[in-house]
């Protein structure tokens, strides 16, 4: 099986080889699983092994690890200790050899693997190390540096604008970050750092709205991605459940009804018919897919209905309901060009606007949306919520 072609990594690829920017939050996504040639992986396992390539080197940092190293990791330590001495470190491997005790180099060498441990739980240190490596890089190293840092929503995490809502840490970690990304020095070199989050608002403003830093967004995955997510997860069940998971149709039809699931909420629903040893229904992707939009956007925001009643319960109304039939409904049905993209209603309240139009749902056999509290209390969140409300709603097949 092909790799999918992800748009979204050619675009951050675009960044930051064009070099338009040398900063960049990468949102959306994130959490789901991608397609890296052999298996669906997380997120910074599939950025780790595109971006593999001679001249750079890559560094990860998660919240609860080290700084990780994944290419040269001698060169970067040789390149740091010359840039804290001074000095060309096979000088000081010459002069330690000289001298009894630890060596200059040994014991800045020590220094740097130690640096790389107290990463561990110490975010505002470990952002200071990843600002210095790429100051040591521009003058001790020929690589440049890729440095992939998770979850920056936890450690930039968004808050009131003025800095007496932050406490000193926060302070710290935000001085930090815009003093390494507005270092023209920084902005005109080789070295690039991309910033994971699932929404741009969920860092902190004083960092989100820098001009220096740009945007990619990762869309939900589309009907097009769902069909061969579908055929691999079938082989593989193959090989390590009992059964194979059955469909009811094509995994084209199937990928089409699970349009807007995540792909890890589409392995689960076929690892639950692999053990099963039933075959997936629709009811059961119509199910999936109301858990899935819940349990992204919450229950207080989002509602699902099944009307059971239709426009012959609807009183009244003989020329609206002619017309619903007539000439709302087949457009609603239809694809391509004819298909009818949303209707405004209006009307008095208490007129039976929403009583009609459930019903006109009831009859096209698909569900009602309720959006209720799309407004939240909390700086940020409203705008997490329309964001992660877009991106459901464009991966579906029809709205």
């Amino acid at each position: 099986m092909s790799p999918p072609n992800y748009d979204f990594y050619t675009r951050l690829a675009r960044v930051f080889n064009s070099g338009q920017a040398r900063s960049l939050i990468l949102s959306g996504n994130v959490y789901d699983l991608l397609h890296d040639g052999k298996d669906y992986v997380p997120l910074i396992p599939f950025l780790a092994g595109k971006s593999k390539t001679r001249g750079l080197i890559r560094l990860v940092y998660e919240l609860n690890g080290p700084v990780r190293i994944l290419d040269d990791r001698q060169k970067l330590q040789q390149a740091w200790i010359a840039w804290k001495s001074g000095s060309d470190p096979d000088t000081l491997m010459v002069k330690g050899l000289r001298k009894k005790g630890p060596s200059e180099y040994e014991r800045l060498a020590a220094q740097f693997d130690q640096l790389l441990l107290d990463a561990i739980g110490n975010a505002t240190l470990a952002l200071e190390l990843l600002r210095q490596l790429t100051i040591c890089s521009r003058s001790h190293l020929a690589e440049d540096l890729l440095i992939l840092v998770e979850a920056a929503d936890l450690l930039l995490p968004a808050g009131r604008e003025d800095v007496a809502s932050l406490n000193d840490t926060q302070l710290r970690r935000i001085s930090i970050v815009q003093d390494w990304f507005g270092d023209p020095a920084f902005m005109n070199g080789g070295d690039c750092v991309c910033l994971v989050a699932e929404s741009r608002s969920l860092i902190h403003p004083r960092v989100a709205r820098l001009p220096q830093v740009l945007s990619v967004e990762i869309p939900s995955p589309s009907t097009a991605e769902g069909r061969p997510c579908i055929e691999h997860f079938i082989e593989h069940f193959r090989q390590s459940a009992p059964k194979k998971p059955k469909l009811w149709g094509t995994p084209e039809e199937v990928a089409t009804a699970t349009a807007g699931l995540s792909i890890h909420a589409l392995r689960q629903l076929l690892a639950g018919a692999a053990y099963a040893g039933e075959p997936v229904a629709p009811g059961d992707v119509v199910e999936k897919v109301e858990q899935f939009i819940q349990a992204q956007l919450g229950e207080d925001v989002v509602e699902f209905k099944k009307p059971g009643h239709g426009l012959n319960d609807v009183v009244g109304f003989a020329r609206l309901k002619r017309f619903l039939r007539e000439e709302l409904m087949p457009r609603f049905r239809a694809s391509g060009d004819r298909a009818l993209p949303g209707a405004a209603v209006a009307g008095p309240i208490g007129s039976g606007k929403t009583f009609t139009f459930e019903a006109v749902a009831a009859e096209l056999g698909v569900p009602v949306l309720v959006l209720k509290n799309i407004r939240s209390q909390w700086y940020g969140q409203t705008d997490v919520i329309f964001e992660r409300l877009r991106r459901v709603l464009e991966a579906l097949e029809k709205v």
